[in-house]
């Protein structure tokens, strides 16, 4: 071997093994589901590490929301991808993922083997912890608040969005909240109503007297307040970083565009073009064409395996949201095909709850429990369901990647991604409360019940939320908190 050749794979050594040492733990230590991620990942990689900076941060948390597929396990793979490659981006997601699919693969076997009935004790631990989960997202959701909210417009996106996302639930429904709060920074930073809308409701105001001497036309009320506090849509920043690095010690701006912060380090760039990214898009939805249509002419009865996994590619692809969505859409595509009966399902929602990584390894226990049932490997289950779910984002997020290094810099682009990134946090307090609705598990009930029926399970929430946001709790004690103050429960009220 030359030394050249030995430089380099050495060199290549070392990189593996600064991705190991910078990913390896969060596959047993994130807990709290996405919301609870994108925190972790920005304390991790914007702070301690520096890989990216806050405005990369915020971009690549926009594109995770706007893409299907499971949101926190996109965005890890991006920060990888962009650092070192897709070699580092794919030891990130096995070091990820792996850790939490073993994991409900072993409980889906326990699950399998047990009596129709649980103990209470196990009922009022589940619920203890799903009742903690909640603090931790909503704190979760505030804090990512903080730095969505940019301004007056972006704090009106969250709550509407948030809101909306309480009042209906659809597949489609989600992603066009998204896309509105795109639209809706977009025609507002690029300022195509201000005009109209100051000149029509201008006709129904009184004009103010033009002073004697001056040639100036009067303005309108409304549009002169507007001009004066939208700076113009050249010169307008996507984050407070982009404010501050768009004004020059004199205090005059300039374009964001000539002040743009580097995504990727000097000498690490991405080995692919916008060309091949689309190539990898387009080839996406051509497979996906294919699953689908041999899933509709293949004689029946179709092989079960092969429903499990076209269920599981479909439900990848048309997933936006991340994990508090797919929740629904596999018990309609588990529970209503008849593999998974009702309980086990919500024995294993109550777990994927408490479990580092990934919500979507909840896949992997559905998958099991698909195979044992119906007389197939639990293996042969759980590795089908684990790939179908979590590929459909994975290749999507990879071929966007080219897109997004090509786009980025432009305004719009940046307008829009500011509106996403407000509505999927919005989102996020919309998964906080439809997991309290369902939080609470008991022997009478095999589909949830509110947590607001028992006042302890509220408690366990506030003491989560509080415990984190003064006290500086960690996530993984607050859900064992959670978990042990639901034994109490049952100690002091049922036993």
């Amino acid at each position: 071997m030359s030394s050249s050749t030995a430089r380099q794979a050495r060199a290549r050594a070392l990189r593996a093994w600064k991705v190991l040492r910078a990913n390896w733990h969060l596959g047993v230590t994130a807990f709290g589901g996405p919301p609870v991620h994108f925190k972790i990942f920005n304390d991790k990689f914007v702070k301690k590490t520096q890989w990216i900076d806050e405005q990369v941060f915020q971009e690549l948390f926009s594109i995770s929301q706007s893409l299907s597929g499971p949101a926190s396990t996109k965005m890890l793979y991006c920060i990888n991808l962009i650092r070192d490659g897709f070699a580092a981006a794919f030891i990130s997601f096995l070091v990820w993922s792996l850790p939490g699919a073993l994991g409900m693969f072993a409980l889906s076997i326990g699950v399998a083997n047990i009596d129709e009935t649980l103990p209470r004790p196990v009922y009022a631990l589940l619920s203890g912890l799903n009742s903690a989960t909640v603090g931790v997202i909503a704190l979760a959701a505030v804090e990512l608040s903080h730095k969505a909210i940019t301004d007056k417009l972006t704090r009106i996106v969250v709550f509407v969005s948030g809101a909306a996302g309480m009042l209906y639930n659809a597949l489609w429904y989600f992603p066009v909240l998204m896309v509105v709060s795109g639209v809706a920074t977009l025609v507002f930073d690029f300022r195509w109503l201000h005009r109209p809308v100051g000149a029509v409701l201008g006709l129904f105001r009184r004009r103010k007297p033009r002073r004697r001497g001056s040639e100036e036309e009067p303005v309108p009320p409304l549009e002169q307040e507007l001009d004066e506090r939208v700076p113009p849509a050249s010169d307008l920043p996507t984050t407070s970083q982009d404010a501050n690095k768009g004004t020059t010690a004199g205090g005059s701006t300039t374009s964001t565009a000539e002040n743009e912060p580097r995504i990727i380090p000097k000498g690490i760039q991405l080995d692919f073009s916008w060309k091949t990214g689309t190539v990898i898009i387009c080839t996406f939805f051509l497979s996906f064409i294919v699953a689908m249509v041999l899933r509709s002419v293949l004689p029946s009865p179709t092989p079960l395996l092969y429903r499990l996994f076209s269920n599981m590619y479909l439900a990848g692809t048309i997933i936006f949201g991340g994990g508090p969505v797919v929740i629904p859409l596999l018990r309609e595509y588990v529970v209503a095909e008849g593999w998974v009966s009702p309980r086990d399902f919500l024995i294993g929602l109550a777990l994927i709850q408490a479990f580092p990584g990934p919500n979507f390894n909840f896949a992997v226990f559905l998958g099991s429990l698909t195979a044992i049932n119906n007389g197939y490997s639990s293996v042969a289950g759980a590795l089908i369901a684990w790939v179908a779910i979590f590929s459909p984002g994975l290749i999507l997020v990879h071929g966007t990647m080219g897109i997004w290094s090509a786009a980025r810099n432009r305004r719009w682009v940046k307008s829009l991604l500011r509106g996403i990134n407000a509505g999927a946090v919005g989102l996020i307090y919309t998964a906080v409360y439809r997991i309290f609705l369902v939080g609470y598990i008991d022997e009478g009930f095999q589909s949830g019940k509110s947590l607001g029926d028992d006042a302890w399970w509220v408690v366990i929430v506030a003491t989560s939320y509080v415990g984190g946001r003064y006290f500086g709790v960690p996530a993984p004690a607050a859900i064992v908190l959670g978990a042990v103050m639901g034994l109490l429960r049952y100690a002091v009220v049922d036993a």
